[in-house]
């Protein structure tokens, strides 16, 4: 199970500080279990996180990536390179708030394949708006999200699906279990041997009903992750 904490715009030096109390927490916890956590904080953090964590086996990762293989002309970009020099060993890309920013499949696409080639894994990120699940057209949406995303890349072993249906996320409401069966269902069809989290609104207070989904590979989780007593709480709550 993948527990991936994207921290969004969060945190400063300080912040770190409760990391310490995950870390403690892993280290007792994840004998016997087969558990993956994945920390994406802001590109500030990379560096000072992979220090704190260094012994934990926790990982960490980022939240974007620029497409450009190399360095150039792109002022406040870092491309997936630059990320892998200071530790990183995720990216989280296609995020639907970057989406909304004007990333198209496209880019979306152009970014993983820099990613891979940089040495990273990637959580890819697919879901739909509250107006195509209203029109019943989830499933094209998330076929044509993973065709051109996912076009002409070999290495799909490195990439993990996040499947962040848009109306959920910051909204406090999740899908129904059999729908996201259903639609989780529906990926792994697509894509043979993949694994496929869920994100949107993941908290302490859903997670049993989101247990109840049993193909779900892990959560990408983002305000939750912020709390160490919430993220750790989650986690715990998996296993029960």
């Amino acid at each position: 199970m993948y527990f991936i904490a994207n921290w969004k715009m969060f945190g400063g030096l300080k912040s770190l500080n409760s990391l310490h109390k995950v870390k403690k927490f892993f280290n007792s916890f994840k004998k016997n279990k087969s558990i993956k956590i994945v920390y994406c904080p802001p590109n500030t953090l990379i560096r000072p996180m992979t220090k704190i964590l260094k012994d934990s086996h926790i990982e960490v990762g980022a939240q974007n990536c620029h497409a450009h293989k190399t360095y150039g002309p792109f002022t406040g970009s870092v491309n997936s390179s630059m990320l892998k020099n200071v530790g990183a060993k995720y990216v989280i890309i296609g995020h639907s708030e970057n989406r909304q920013n004007g990333e198209s499949d496209k880019l979306i696409n152009l970014k993983i394949k820099s990613a891979l080639k940089a040495g990273l894994k990637v959580i890819f990120c697919i879901g739909e708006t509250s107006q195509q699940k209203r029109k019943k057209i989830t499933k094209q949406v998330l076929n044509k999200q993973i065709k051109i995303g996912l076009e002409k890349i070999n290495d799909k072993n490195k990439v993990l699906i996040a499947y962040e249906p848009v109306w959920s996320i910051g909204s406090g409401l999740i899908p129904k279990s059999n729908e996201l069966l259903d639609t989780i269902d529906y990926i792994k069809k697509k894509i043979k041997r993949i694994k496929v989290l869920y994100g949107g609104s993941v908290n302490p207070k859903n997670i049993a009903e989101l247990n109840l989904v049993n193909n779900i590979d892990g959560f990408l989780i983002g305000g939750a992750s912020q709390d160490p007593k919430k993220f750790i709480d989650i986690i715990k709550k998996t296993y029960i």
